[in-house]
């Protein structure tokens, strides 16, 4: 059966779409999730040989546990555990130290900086530039902290491009192979300095900019707006769509950006990331492949349910059971209007074959079943019963459900739920206790 296909306006996807996962990075900062280094090194291998193009795994300066998953996933590669063709990259600030540590771990693991990438942060944002960098920009410029609020934005603004300038032609000398740059907060800047400040950054050495959409504020509107005029001053040069989730627009909003030309998907597994995380591994591919008929080449789909078990394991964190794609009951069927409509033919009421995403299809049985999913039981089972016993079979399932049905809701349940997500974190008490005995 032909599937339908949401392919209303002009899109201009590049040849090559590149899937770039940061679940073990930016999904890593959900409040409470940790991976060690050899879970982020299970992931790396899982994702190469699901079929993603770009890894970053790890924030090599934030701590030791980060530089070894980085040194494992490197040397993984070079033993082909990881696809030779996966590139592997490391995020740093805008600074020496950062940059140098990201070089020195890189040359542990036996890899030369040329055969790695490096994400160094920046932004175009006037609220960052001026609140959040403000200081560190006059030191820069070697002028005193007290001229911080009365500065202006616009020397700001020339300032915050020739300190991003200058970090990235040094890791341009140290010799990585791939030097991305970072626009945080770009859905908050101005598309004119955007595009100043990108231009400058190419010219400096830069292999590729990423729009960070941080708070995760832009429409598919906006999105429009930003991305045709990037891309078209950028000729010939790869960019990076990155979208944050707050108002559950990064799946579309990313497949809307490379719709304009963006190269990259920013994504994580399952969608976790700060706050209400980031643009998800599923919603992204699958809508691509199923409304824009956009197929990703060498991309294992039916993985997809797998990737959810495996991020599930180290995260702690459950995804809800009504998910898109992924979620446990998302092929699940119990009214009994569904259930004979799916026994007909499994379109009718559902768009996506679960095999597609090596999901599962089944029938709950409860208060909203009908003879199509008792038949189904029956059927499955080798079992028949008359029409009179049937209906009242059926009835009586029914009467269980009802019978079941706590009066004072799941508490129980509800409760062990949200203890064990506000175990995942370090208590307080803990901390405490941790000062106390450092200050004995």
């Amino acid at each position: 059966m032909v599937q339908p296909k949401l392919l209303a306006g002009k899109h201009n996807f590049p040849k090559k779409i590149h899937i770039y996962d940061e679940t073990a990075r930016d999904g890593e900062q959900m409040p409470g999730v940790a991976f060690s280094p050899d879970q982020k090194l299970e992931m790396a291998k899982f994702l190469s040989d699901m079929g993603v193009d770009v890894i970053l795994p790890a924030f090599v300066v934030a701590s030791e546990s980060d530089r070894e998953a980085y040194r494992k996933i490197l040397k993984a590669r070079k033993k082909r555990q990881i696809r030779k063709d996966v590139e592997i990259i490391t995020i740093a600030r805008a600074n020496k130290d950062d940059i140098d540590a990201a070089a020195q771990t890189t040359k542990e693991a036996g890899v030369p900086l040329d055969k790695v990438g490096i994400l160094i942060l920046s932004t175009t944002s006037d609220l960052h530039i001026k609140y959040k960098l403000g200081k560190t920009l006059l030191k820069f410029k070697k002028l005193p902290e007290s001229a911080w609020l009365d500065t202006p934005v616009s020397w700001y603004r020339k300032a915050n491009t020739d300190f991003i300038v200058e970090y990235i032609s040094y890791a341009k000398k140290l010799g990585f192979g791939t030097i991305e740059f970072a626009s945080e907060d770009a859905s908050r800047g101005t598309l004119e300095y955007l595009i100043e400040w990108a231009k400058v950054c190419r010219q400096a050495g830069g292999t590729r900019i990423c729009f960070s959409d941080t708070c995760g504020v832009l429409t598919p509107e906006a999105v429009d707006y930003y991305f045709p005029p990037l891309v078209k001053a950028l000729p010939d040069f790869q960019v990076t769509a990155h979208f944050h989730n707050d108002l559950g627009l990064a799946a579309i909003n990313t497949v809307r950006a490379l719709s304009h030309g963006a190269t990259h998907a920013s994504i994580t597994a399952c969608g976790i990331g700060e706050r209400a995380g980031n643009g998800s591994t599923h919603q992204v591919t699958m809508i691509l492949k199923e409304l824009y008929g956009v197929n990703l080449p060498g991309f294992h789909y039916e993985k997809l349910w797998e990737l959810r078990k495996l991020i599930e394991k180290y995260s702690g964190i459950l995804i809800q059971p009504h998910e898109p794609i992924i979620g446990h009951n998302v092929f699940s069927h119990e009214s009994g209007i569904h259930t004979a409509g799916i026994k007909i033919h499994p379109a009718i009421y559902q768009f996506l074959d679960e095999k597609t995403v090596g999901g599962e299809q089944k029938f709950v049985y409860g208060k909203h079943s009908g003879g199509a999913a008792l038949k189904h039981l029956l059927e499955k089972n080798k079992l028949s019963l008359d029409e009179n016993k049937f209906n009242e079979v059926l009835a009586e399932l029914k009467q269980i459900r009802e019978s079941e049905i706590p009066q004072n809701g799941y508490s129980k349940r509800i409760k062990k739920y949200y203890d064990d997500l506000n175990s995942l974190g370090i208590a307080e008490s803990k901390i405490l206790q941790l000062i106390k005995n450092h200050n004995v």
